[in-house]
């Protein structure tokens, strides 16, 4: 494993490198030369090339080079930039050119590219694209950007029931040039009607003369056409598939979402539980570097305030009992301790239990089992870290005994309501159709560190004989 990941790190300098290397090409209008280093990657690693190059020396030299590539080259390129980059290119090439690039597509990234480019550019496009064709775009097209029908792609293997297995393997080898995949087949009857898949596996090791409908699956995962992008995100990490159908409200065939597809909503949905577990409100597609200054702002000021409002109050309940803090000042030096231990103990709870939502490992339903499973594991957490605070406070502090109970038992409530409180806040906000993530650390913390501060004033006017 060491040396595979020295490898990678030595591929990684060398690449690294060679982009260096091709911009200075660029900047010194060595443009063949440069053309001859890019061609030595794949177009996922040209794609980046270019977007460096874009950063670097801007649109007129990228689209200099870009222009350079070999016909098929760019297309597959174009096909990996970001939506801002392919933008930036299409601003300056020509119309033929962009046409061309357009119809060698495959069609869901032609559907992808389509919707970021401006409304006069599609016109023009579609004006030259087959009748059938265009139909078929403008019906992609309007499916709302965060449902099951904007990821999908027509280009699919579709058999017949009726079909022989010779049959189904002659149309394979006919259409599967143009399908996204031939692993799995989709079978109709009559229509569009879908009855069921099969795999190619099957079909190889069958019979000839075995009719399809004697080999198909029957029992499949399907998504419908206006299905959330999260749902379909979650059947794909749930059955592990390839590629999933996409069928309309009459059960007929419309679609398949591969996994290439549905993998970058699966990193956009992580980043948005990420951004939203540390207090940034997000709902953009832009990128960091991209935001302006009050963008970030706005993303981040209305948990900042929610925070800020939160240890007012926790500042208005120690002024409530400055009584306590006064004849006993030295209380004052482990409150931040117990304040920190409570919103740690939070945030570890309701990560997991968002991570085990998320995963399908918890459900609703098990609220029962998750309380009181977080409660035991909170009473032995609470329980080990009031001893070694109880410890701490007599041998090295030299505190009263007074004072050490009073850290220990406040230790242990604190816990085991911060652990109660991050397992069951995610779950309720399920319950009401809100981002579990949302209830993460900023309102955990939050709300710990006020029940911390009167949890442990009271328990201190208990112990040391304080009236409020």
């Amino acid at each position: 494993m060491a040396d595979i990941s020295m490898d990678n790190d030595a591929k990684n300098q060398q690449f690294d490198e060679d982009v260096e290397k091709i911009v200075e090409l660029l900047d010194e209008k060595s443009y063949f030369k440069a053309r001859d280093a890019i061609l030595k990657y794949n177009a996922v690693d040209i794609s980046e090339i270019l977007e460096e190059v874009l950063e670097e020396l801007g649109v007129e030299k990228t689209i200099i080079i870009f222009r350079m590539l070999p016909k098929d080259v760019s297309v597959e390129v174009f096909s990996h930039l970001p939506s801002d980059d392919q933008v930036a290119i299409v601003h300056g090439i020509t119309d033929r050119e962009i046409t061309y690039i357009i119809d060698e597509l495959d069609f869901d990234d032609k559907i992808d590219v389509l919707e970021e480019l401006p409304a006069n550019i599609v016109d023009k496009i579609l004006e030259s694209t087959p009748k059938e064709e265009r139909k078929l775009i403008n019906t992609f097209l309007n499916y709302p950007d965060t449902c099951a029908g904007s990821l999908m792609t027509p280009d699919y293997i579709s058999l017949q029931e009726t079909m022989t297995v010779a049959e189904a393997l002659a149309h394979i080898k006919s259409e599967g040039m143009d399908s996204e995949t031939v692993y799995t087949c989709y079978v109709k009857r009559g229509g569009r009607k879908l009855e069921g898949i099969v795999s190619l596996r099957s079909l190889v090791i069958a019979d000839d003369d075995t009719k399809i409908c004697d080999l198909m699956n029957t029992d499949y995962v399907y998504v419908n056409v206006y299905d959330d992008q999260e749902e379909v995100a979650e059947s794909f990490k749930k059955y592990g598939f390839l590629a999933i159908p996409v069928v309309d409200n009459e059960h007929r065939l419309v679609g398949i979402i591969t996994v290439d597809d549905i993998l970058p909503v699966i990193e956009e949905e992580a980043s948005e539980d990420m951004e939203r577990m540390a207090g940034v409100i997000d709902d953009s597609d832009t990128e960091y570097l991209d935001q302006g200054v009050f963008r970030h702002v706005g993303n981040r000021l209305p948990w900042l305030i929610f925070m800020n409002i939160s240890a007012m109050i926790t500042g208005a309940i120690l002024v409530r009992f400055e009584a306590v803090l006064a004849q006993v000042i030295v209380l004052v030096s482990y409150l931040p301790l117990l304040m920190s231990t409570g919103g740690n103990s939070g945030s570890q709870a309701s990560t997991l239990i968002i991570r085990g939502m998320a995963t399908d490992e918890i459900d609703l339903k098990d609220v029962l089992k998750v309380t009181w499973k977080e409660f035991r594991v909170s009473i032995i957490l609470g329980v080990s870290l009031s001893l070694i605070n109880m410890a701490k406070v007599l041998i090295i502090d030299r505190e009263s005994m007074a004072i050490a109970l009073t850290v220990a038992i406040s230790m242990v409530i604190i816990v085991i309501f911060a652990k109660l409180l991050g397992s069951l806040l995610p779950m309720a906000a399920k319950k009401l159709g809100i981002d579990p993530a949302l209830m993460a650390n900023p309102m955990i913390s939050s709300l710990t560190d006020m029940f911390s501060t009167v949890v442990y004033m009271l328990i201190a006017a208990m112990f040391l004989g304080i009236a409020l």
